[in-house]
């Protein structure tokens, strides 16, 4: 496969996990159970990393770059997920 087969492909999962997100957070699921809200988060964190490693090209990039930008990433998404599960 080759590089721009594989960013198309990324590119259509991406839109893939964007429809789901919206279609969780228009039904309303997101207030009742913990899976759909974790769903979002997963989501969240396949297309940050999408797009930190393939489209910010730092799948090549020393390993400290990726690490401190994965890092990170997790972070914020831990973040926001422990401020929500707060105010429950």
């Amino acid at each position: 496969m080759s590089a721009v087969q594989r960013i198309d492909r990324l590119w259509w999962a991406m839109l893939a996990a964007t429809a789901a997100s919206w279609w969780i957070g228009e039904t309303g699921l997101w207030t009742g159970p913990l899976w759909p809200l974790l769903t979002v988060f997963g989501l969240s964190l396949f297309k940050g990393l999408a797009i930190a490693l393939d489209f910010m090209e730092l799948r090549g990039a020393p390993a400290v770059w990726r690490r401190f930008v994965v890092g990170w990433l997790l972070l914020v998404i831990l973040a926001v997920v422990a401020l929500h599960l707060g105010s429950r």
